[in-house]
């Protein structure tokens, strides 16, 4: 434990350019990464991580790979501090800061300086915001009728929206590819999956995506990856499984419990310890996201008429649910039904747009205002979600949750970083649907998240 400890504050002096030096060709599995909660490890069912394969290798045109966005140190993502560090060294000119995607908007933007490129990339600098532009479908039945970006990219027809580079590890527990799930729909000639046809369906999509992604994001000319490539691509994801196993205050993480049918019962064995333990905070926290009454109310995907299946007029107004209801696979938080939810994270407040939902800040946020052209209801979003995949106006703001393992490595949160900590997630949920959690509670909630 000494030496873990001891080890653990070497890394954390190293920048992730400095650790993948270390670590030359490979990551063997279970190496600790530091993040401000305290360690993340990453295991590969292949033995190591393994840095030679094409998800390392650039095969676009502005030298980035699948790891310029999705790295070891992160927990397969990237995190905004460490995008920061990589702006400092570089100057900007590192990889992942191209127009393409990292810049808030590919116009009106000055790249000659470093305090230029500072400006140009401040959303991905502060929020680890990509820029995500998609056109608005053909046949949607709604129309964009009006756009005010900060940025300048306030064009209609192709719409700019940012959101945070979803984790490449646990993807064995996903139900649909990507926030708005556009790599899991025939929309995009890919597959949605159900038990059914799970996991050749979830591979499919994978393929699919590296293909995208390396054409758009690394501005390749669609020859690679090759299909060879795409194999090994996806092999190497569905290999990963992340999670954070050491605390600052509580050290290690192992702990051991038996099956149980509460939605997470990893950390079951630290309830017997002293309540002055550090890890018996975790084990509060955990029986919290368990059982904590939450009563869900305006949540589409969930409340609305089509959620109901059209079975319950107007929907359902209030479901008495919990944590688990929507983070409901057991141990890893998934949302296990490939259903997007828009569960406010996106959308101004009515009485103080700056906020949104929850009250978390918004204001970098471009605001959308979209009218359906059958009833001629009007929104205000941040993020069209979904709609901008199948064009459907009640669709307007549903995202995919995200898997919850890792989250330490990764912040800031919610797919358009609005909550900067996890303690500005636990309060949104207070704020956005009522449930009263004291600050020892808050405290214990945090706790739990931080040690997933």
């Amino acid at each position: 434990m000494k030496y873990k400890s001891v080890y653990i504050a070497m890394l954390s002096l190293l920048s992730p350019a400095a650790i993948g030096q270390l670590v030359h060709e490979s990551i063997p599995n279970g190496r600790p990464f530091p993040n401000p909660s305290g360690a993340s490890s990453t295991f590969s069912t292949s033995g190591k991580i393994d840095l030679t394969g094409p998800f390392f290798e650039s095969m676009g045109s502005n030298g980035r790979s699948c790891g310029s966005c999705h790295q070891p140190s992160d927990g397969m993502s990237v995190s905004a501090a460490h995008i920061q560090e990589r702006f400092d060294r570089s100057e900007g000119l590192d990889p992942i800061f191209r127009t393409v995607d990292g810049s808030n908007c590919n116009h009106d933007i000055d790249l000659s300086t470093v305090e230029g490129r500072r400006a140009a990339y401040s959303l991905l600098r502060t929020r680890g915001l990509i820029r995500i532009a998609i056109a608005v479908p053909a046949n949607a039945d709604y129309e964009i009728v009006r756009i005010d970006n900060p940025y300048s990219c306030n064009e209609t027809d192709t719409i700019s929206q940012y959101r945070r580079p979803l984790p490449s590890t646990n993807l064995r527990f996903l139900s649909a590819v990507m926030f708005d799930g556009r790599e899991s729909s025939p929309l995009t000639g890919t597959t949605k999956i159900t038990p059914q046809n799970y996991p050749p369906s979830l591979e499919g999509n994978l393929r699919h995506q590296s293909v995208s992604a390396t054409t758009i994001h690394a501005q390749g000319d669609g020859t690679r990856p090759t299909p060879a490539e795409q194999q090994q691509i996806v092999d190497f994801e569905m290999a990963l499984f992340t999670a954070q196993t050491y605390g600052r205050a509580t050290g290690s993480l192992e702990a051991r419990a038996p099956f149980n049918p509460a939605i997470f019962n990893t950390f079951d064995a630290f309830d017997r310890l002293p309540q002055r333990d550090p890890r018996a905070a975790i084990a509060r926290g955990q029986a919290l996201f368990n059982s904590t009454p939450i009563n869900i109310r305006g949540v589409a995907g969930l409340n609305d008429d089509q959620a109901a299946g059209g079975l319950v007029p107007g929907g359902i107004p209030v479901i008495a649910g919990f944590c688990g209801t929507c983070h409901d696979t057991p141990n890893v938080g998934n949302h296990s039904f490939p259903t997007p939810l828009n569960i406010g994270t996106g959308e101004p407040n009515p009485g103080d747009p700056r906020v949104n939902l929850g009250g978390l800040d918004i204001t970098y946020l471009p605001r959308i205002t979209v009218r359906s052209k059958i009833t001629g209801e009007t929104k205000i979003t941040t993020d069209l979600g979904q709609a901008l995949i199948d064009g459907k106006f009640d669709h307007v703001g549903k995202i995919k949750g995200p898997i919850l393992r890792g989250l330490s490595a990764r912040a800031p949160y919610f797919h358009n970083g609005s909550a900067k900590t996890l303690l500005d997630v636990v309060r949104f949920y207070e704020l956005r649907f009522g449930a009263f959690f004291s600050p020892q509670e808050e405290d214990d909630l945090v706790a739990f998240l931080s040690s997933l």
